[in-house]
């Protein structure tokens, strides 16, 4: 049991510093002066690692690799242009993510949809008290609310504020607003809900990635 908490305890940390060290990196390349072919792999290798993994775990996934591998030659031969503009790649992943994570935990809110913080709470919990279907339904609505405003106002200062702030703000805030949008919610969950229906942070992160694995699950 020892063992495999340090193991887990050194994973979780590994995962950190990589997190840390690549936003650090990030902000650099971001905030450059003299932006070069460097600066410019920064910005684009994360986005090419990640479409590789999808398409290796893809049913496709002869195909999607082809399509990546084509990728890379597009990007080789506007490697100029990407040199020029690569702070608009770093705008992509930055924006388009918190885009994405909340039209995702938004469409979940419709009518007929189980709010996401829902799914989560249901699989630890089982069975929801209604208090605790009113709350998860609340803090669906928050963090979908934190994730787009997070993206306008990325956006925003992208377009208004020097590179140097906009970096600022993307690269190296963003771990440490998530952290305190993760704490201000486990403290509002303290104050509002019973001890029978609360769930520490190590719980949800269990849920969410049950989830993510059942929905990878049931893909065809």
């Amino acid at each position: 049991m020892l063992a495999t908490r340090f193991t887990q305890a050194c994973r979780w940390g590994g995962i950190a510093a990589l997190g840390v060290g690549y936003a650090v990196l990030s902000h650099l390349a971001a905030a450059s002066a003299t932006p070069g072919l460097l600066e410019a792999l920064v910005a684009v290798l994360p986005l090419l690692g990640l479409a590789f993994v999808l398409a290796w775990r893809s049913p496709q996934r002869t195909t999607m690799l082809a399509l990546c591998g084509v990728a890379c030659f597009g990007f080789y031969l506007a490697r100029q242009w990407l040199i020029t503009h690569y702070n608009w790649v770093f705008l992509l992943q930055h924006a388009g993510m918190y885009a994405l994570l909340c039209g995702t935990f938004g469409r979940t809110l419709v009518q007929g949809q189980t709010p996401m913080i829902s799914q989560f709470a249901r699989i630890v919990h089982g069975e929801l008290s209604p208090a605790l279907v009113s709350y998860t339904r609340s803090v669906t609505w928050a963090w979908a609310l934190y994730f787009g405003s997070v993206a306008g106002l990325s956006l925003l200062l992208f377009w208004l504020a020097p590179v140097y702030v906009w970096s600022t703000f993307a690269n190296l805030l963003g771990m440490p607003l998530l952290g305190l949008m993760f704490a201000g919610e486990y403290l509002v969950r303290c104050h509002t809900l019973p001890v029978e229906d609360r769930a520490g942070p190590l719980e949800s992160i269990r849920a969410y990635r049950q989830a993510s694995a059942e929905n990878r699950a049931r893909r065809p």
